[in-house]
């Protein structure tokens, strides 16, 4: 029922009509139908003082008719544009009572309406067709601000000094939500690329590029498995400005978020790079650092500039086996430096670098940095460089702590799942993937590439796998490569499997024992072995 249609209908209204007897309601929408003029939540307002009726009706029913707008609302089949935009659905409503949106909810407890200011909004799900109501939040409102009063998440977060990233993801979110419409983006897997079991579209295309960048070889530390300890040059301050520059017209051109992860070597130690992370944070890339402990004013300094997404530091076991491998007193220092991270407010993650010597110490660690450190996980050893010289635990043994590792984490909130093979056991007990390695399981040359210091790209730093360079082509000519298609297309082998987009194995690990990437895949997949998965 609306100011134009004053015919009475049974299904007019039924969230106002669900507070009356039908007598009562009869009465009511009689009285509204011998109106000329007005809405219906308007006669209720004019009513109210004269008429039993709940006094929040009014905006209910301010609710109920924007809820029949929005439905009416025919929603573009793709979004063209090359700029974020408002939903064109989207009714954006100011009331004088609050949770009336919880009417609309069909699962969770519905709350009950009080008196308080709110703004409410409505909207049709651009992927579903579904109209959907809720209270909006603030960050759903500074979304709809930057985008309808066309404000650069970086000026925004200049003015207001804070990160840029913590913008984009609010950004994020209401365009996942359907408030807002972005782009598409065009880091997507190609269509042929099996997809299996796995119907879920967002592990198909990515919203974020990482640039895994190696600014430096210098490193501090001389660890025992380091896969590249050669004496690569590193570019020049001018030559990775124009890197920045290159990237960012990258990740505009290809409607992602870039990512820059610095790390090395030790990306402290590479002469000019407080003046790269300022310049990356001014293209409006979101940073982070994978590194090694530092003094507490140098990451105050780097702050300042813009705080890191993350930082990430590496260790290797309990406090003996640590530093063996990454030399004496590391353990204790890195502890210390985590404790900082928390002070600062930065996330810190911790990578261990799974062998045969620390599989048994990688749940005893994560018990201690279950209040030290924000995520805690593993790559297996890379058989290369000085990584030749350790030993990868045995396939046995590796699913059994696979699946001892996976139980811990439900546990240990600290414990992050990132090899790919979690999913095989997941899949055999009828579990919902997670994404893998990279979120699309290996992203090896799909949402990310390894930059080398001296300009070489490859599609993932833990074997030799390159693709091209930085100083002789463009990032997108790179990555369009026949090279870098040949990487992302992944292993022949598993073409066929049911939890491909998810999985993938590891490529470093078939390079390990000396297979063919292309064709043979991960030595350490059980996949289709249902005996190991109990």
């Amino acid at each position: 029922m609306s100011s134009s249609t004053r015919t009475r209908r049974e299904d007019d209204f039924p969230r106002c009509r669900s507070f009356f007897r039908e007598e009562t309601w009869n009465r009511l929408t009689e009285e509204f139908c011998s109106h000329k003029t007005g809405s219906f939540s308007h006669f209720l307002t004019q009513i109210s003082q004269s008429f039993p009726i709940p006094p929040f009706l009014p905006d209910l029913a301010r609710l109920e008719e924007a809820y029949e707008k929005v439905k009416k609302v025919r929603m573009p089949v793709s979004y063209e544009s090359d700029r974020i935009a408002a939903n064109p659905s989207l009714e954006l409503l100011k009331l004088s009572w609050m949770n009336l949106t919880s009417l609309w909810n069909s699962e969770g407890e519905r709350q009950a309406p009080h008196r308080a200011e709110e703004w409410a909004l409505l909207w049709r799900h651009p992927k579903g067709g579904d109209v959907r109501a809720k209270s909006a939040s603030k960050h759903d409102l500074l979304a709809l601000k930057m985008v309808t009063d066309e404000i650069r998440p970086s000026k925004l977060a200049q003015e207001q000094g804070i990160p840029i990233h913590s913008l984009e993801e609010v950004l994020d979110q209401a365009t996942r939500s359907g408030l807002l419409m972005a782009p598409l983006s065009k880091i997507r897997r190609d269509l042929d690329f099996p997809a299996g079991e796995i119907k879920d579209e967002n592990y198909f295309a990515a919203s974020v590029f990482t640039l895994q960048w190696h600014v430096t070889q210098n490193c501090d530390l001389h660890c025992k498995h380091c896969y590249d300890r050669s004496d690569r040059y590193s570019l020049k301050l001018r030559e990775g400005l124009e890197i920045l520059d290159d990237f960012s017209q990258f990740c505009e051109e290809r409607h992602v978020r870039g990512q820059i992860s610095f790390t090395g070597g030790n990306p402290l130690l590479y002469p000019q790079f407080s003046a790269l992370y300022r310049a990356a944070k001014e293209r409006n890339l979101n940073l982070a650092i994978l590194g090694n402990p530092v003094s507490r004013e140098r990451i105050e300094e780097l702050s300042a500039i813009e705080p890191p997404l993350f930082y990430q530091i590496s260790l290797e076991g309990l406090e003996s086996h640590n530093d063996h491998i990454r030399g004496s007193g590391h353990f204790h220092r890195s502890l210390e430096f985590l404790d900082s991270l928390r002070e600062m407010g930065i996330y810190s993650m911790v990578m261990l670098t799974l062998t045969r010597d620390n599989m048994d110490q990688v749940l005893p660690l994560a018990e201690i940095l279950r209040h030290k450190a924000d995520l805690f996980t593993f790559n297996r050893l890379a058989l290369v460089g000085e990584g030749a010289n350790l030993h990868l635990p045995e396939k046995e043994p590796y699913i059994a702590f696979l699946k001892s590792y996976a139980e811990a984490a439900r546990t240990n909130p600290v414990i992050s799942l990132k090899d790919n093979l979690i999913n095989i056991l997941r899949h055999g007990k009828g579990v919902e993937p997670f994404g893998g390695c990279t979120g699309y399981g290996c992203g090896a040359a799909f949402n990310f590439v390894s930059l080398l210091p001296d300009g070489e790209v490859h599609a993932c730093r833990k074997f030799p796998s390159h693709i091209g360079n930085v100083l002789l082509d463009s990032l997108s000519d790179i990555y369009d490569s026949a090279a870098a298609r040949r990487y992302r297309s992944g292993c022949n082998g598993c073409r066929g499997c049911a939890i491909r987009p998810v999985c993938g194995g590891c490529m470093a690990m078939a390079h390990s024992f000396g297979r063919n990437v292309f064709e043979e895949k991960d030595p350490f997949c059980f996949m289709g072995d249902g005996s190991r998965l109990r």
